[in-house]
């Protein structure tokens, strides 16, 4: 069991559904409707999708800077768990976006929560998270990049990788969740 000052989260891929709303701008605003959910195999969306690679640029600076019309939604049961836990410690979130503002605004909004309970950092790369986390004394975190998992493991950091079709692996070393259900179960809230 893990105690809630010690577990941090990602927020792309983890708690906001951020590429099914991809998928939504590439629809509504590019006509481009032969790509599912499934299809994004790998977390660099140029390897696996038949999209021109400067749509897919223009889509993710669109996503990063809130220039969105379509709706941004949580994973199914993650609000609902991200604000037990928060009732037993403050939570963490750290992202690679460059830019905080749009995201952290989307966070506040999702989670009926005081300002007080909920940090929003931005290490600006991926590697920069594994830093953040250090700095703040975090053992565990939440991540649906396995690649970054890697990283992670490496500077002492726990991962815990948020099942995603594009980090499917045939073997890797570390824990996973498929839902917020399993993230829940991984915590203990009597220890906060």
């Amino acid at each position: 069991m893990i105690a809630p000052g010690n577990i941090a989260f990602d927020i792309d891929g983890v708690f906001a559904n951020t590429m099914e709303l991809f998928l939504q701008i590439a629809r509504k605003d590019y006509g481009i409707n032969h790509i599912r959910y499934q299809d994004i195999t790998t977390y660099f969306l140029e390897e696996c999708l038949d999209i021109d690679p400067e749509i897919i640029r223009v889509i993710i600076n669109r996503i990063l800077e809130g220039d969105f019309e379509a709706e941004l939604k949580p994973l199914d049961g993650a609000v609902e768990v991200l604000s037990e836990i928060a009732g037993a410690h403050p939570l963490l979130f750290v992202t690679a976006r460059p830019k905080l503002s749009a995201i952290t605004d989307w966070v506040h909004r999702m989670l009926p929560l005081r300002s007080s309970d909920v940090e929003v950092i931005g290490s600006g790369t991926f590697e920069g998270k594994s830093d953040v986390l250090k700095e703040r004394g975090i053992s565990y975190f939440v991540e649906d990049c396995l690649e970054l998992c890697y990283g992670l493991s490496e500077r002492g950091i726990t991962p815990i990788l948020f099942s995603q079709p594009w980090n499917r692996s045939p073997s890797h070393p570390f824990r996973e969740v498929n839902n917020w259900a399993e993230v829940r179960a991984l915590v203990d809230l009597n220890s906060g």
